[in-house]
């Protein structure tokens, strides 16, 4: 079963990215991210109309992240503090050694590799200090981009509900990635 506690934060690097705690600071940023149409073309949320919103929304995710229910990062490139995407891991269940993992980046950083980059980085934090073993991904089914970022790290179509069953998924193509150790 896994023992979480994301005090102090867990930031992350990488060799063009760093990932940090999301502060209240960032509500223009996220709310640009959370109303972009072309990254909400797959996700199933409304866009954020007040930046009232994204400062909600960040309250929540610190909420959820001193309790540790989630941990939530906000991706930015070494050369420039601005966020271009955020990843997390969230649903987690610790009596089953398993977490959800999401991810959204702004339109003009995509096709750059640094999902790619973050995703790995956050996937070896996820089974190497939370012990994980199984890291779930919901993804919309014309989400071509995404699944094959979920591919490439080894990540399977979960077909017969092993980790998500049918009415979790609902309309999203569920992926696992499975590490018994």
């Amino acid at each position: 079963m896994l023992h979480l506690n994301f005090s102090p934060f867990p930031e992350l690097t990488t060799k063009r990215l760093k990932m940090r705690a999301l502060q209240i600071g960032d509500a223009e940023a996220i709310a640009r991210l959370r109303s972009n149409d072309q990254v909400n073309q797959f996700l199933d949320r409304p866009p954020l109309k007040e930046i009232s919103e994204a400062h909600a929304f960040i309250e929540k995710i610190q909420s959820a992240i001193r309790s540790n229910q989630s941990v939530y990062w906000a991706i930015s490139l070494k050369t420039a503090p601005e966020i271009v995407g955020t990843i997390c891991y969230w649903n987690i269940v610790p009596e089953k050694d398993r977490a959800e993992i999401g991810y959204e980046l702004m339109p003009e950083f995509q096709g750059k590799g640094i999902m790619e980059e973050a995703l790995k980085k956050v996937l070896e934090y996820g089974l190497r200090a939370l012990k994980l073993k199984a890291i779930v991904a919901l993804t919309h089914p014309a989400n071509i981009k995404s699944i094959r970022l979920l591919e490439k790290n080894q990540f399977v179509p979960d077909l017969e509900g092993t980790f998500i069953s049918k009415d979790e998924a609902q309309d999203e193509a569920p992926f696992y990635l499975y590490l018994p150790f």
